[in-house]
């Protein structure tokens, strides 16, 4: 694989990372929590369309097909992940004591 390719992948697989971390399918590697952000995962998305968009016709095929086969995957996950509700902010643990009033 020539050079140009190995980094087009790796710029693809940092947004697809970053769009899955998101979409709260995988954990955030500095809280050690699954956070979902719709809204960044839609930025990380409209990203990659973006360069889809401005690259058509000038990519090696393997390139494209990548790009197209991630783009795909990651639509998929933000249809599921968008159809489900908001899930409520976890609730503190009570400390048994209850608040002065």
């Amino acid at each position: 694989m020539e050079r140009q390719s190995v980094l087009f992948a790796h710029l693809v697989s940092m947004f697809q990372f970053s769009a899955m971390q998101q979409l709260g399918k995988i954990k955030n590697p500095l809280t050690d929590k699954v956070e979902r952000d719709l809204e960044a995962a839609r930025v990380s998305i409209d990203m990659l369309d973006m360069l889809m968009e401005r690259t058509k016709g000038n990519l090696p095929p393997d390139d494209e097909k990548l790009l197209t086969q991630v783009l795909r995957e990651l639509r998929l996950n933000y249809v599921d992940e968008a159809s489900k509700p908001e899930s409520p902010p976890p609730e503190e643990k009570s400390t048994g004591q209850e608040a002065p009033q």
